[in-house]
Formats: C-alpha cells, sequence, structure tokens
C-alpha cells in the first residue's frame, strides 16, 4: 500500500497557473504508474493525466491537452501536476492516485488502487 499526499491548491484566477504535488510513501514508489483526476461539484471524477513508472510515457484528457503537464521525481517520490491557462471549469477537488499493479497501464480509475485526499482547486472569471 501507498500513502499519497496532494498539496498545492488553491484559488487562482483565469489564466493563472497553479502546481500540484502529490508525495507518496510506502511501496516502492518507482514502480507504479502515477496518475491525477479531479471532480467538479455535482460531477463524476474524471481522468486528467498520468504517466508510467519511468516518466516516459504520458496521457491526458482533451479537456487539459496543452495547457497541463504531469511529470514526476522518482528519487523525490514526488508526482506533479503543472497548470497552466487555467480556466473556470478547471474547477476541481484534484485527486492523485497511485496504479495497483507495478509497471501496469491504463487511465481508467478502476487501474488506480491509491488515492489522496484531495487538493480543492478553484479558478475564478
Amino acid at each position: 500500500q501507498v500513502q499519497l499526499v496532494e498539496s498545492g491548491g488553491g484559488l487562482v484566477q483565469a489564466g493563472g497557473s497553479l502546481r500540484l504535488s502529490c508525495a507518496a510513501s510506502g511501496r516502492t514508489f518507482s514502480n507504479y504508474a502515477m496518475g491525477w483526476f479531479r471532480q467538479a461539484p455535482g460531477k463524476e471524477r474524471e481522468f486528467v493525466a498520468t504517466i508510467s513508472w519511468s516518466g516516459g510515457s504520458t496521457n491526458y484528457a482533451d479537456s487539459v491537452k496543452g495547457r497541463f503537464t504531469i511529470s514526476r521525481d522518482n528519487a523525490r517520490k514526488t508526482v506533479y501536476l503543472q497548470m497552466s491557462s487555467l480556466k473556470p471549469e478547471d474547477t476541481a477537488v484534484y485527486y492523485c492516485a497511485a496504479h495497483r499493479f507495478p509497471y501496469g497501464l491504463g487511465k481508467a480509475e478502476g487501474d488506480f488502487g491509491s488515492w489522496g485526499q484531495g487538493t480543492q482547486v478553484t479558478v475564478s472569471s
């Protein structure tokens, strides 16, 4: 099992930037793909981005492609989500997640077995 703690959320104006961090502890971090998901009020949780165990492969939701960048530092056991050109529709609770299996693939919510508590991102217009 791995424990995940997100940080970096807050209130930002449209067009601004934020960087979310997710610190992991527990099992070997570098063997697992990581992901970011988000849940807006009244909506289901949705996929935002994933990064492979090595950091060599990334995937993004169409809604954030070109604006968000996921990265990881395996030495620090941390995954990041750099968010730029933020829009009011990016307002949500953002969750960090770790894949269920070492070297696993997939970006469905069910592929991820460990979740952080979430961090609120609010984008004002």
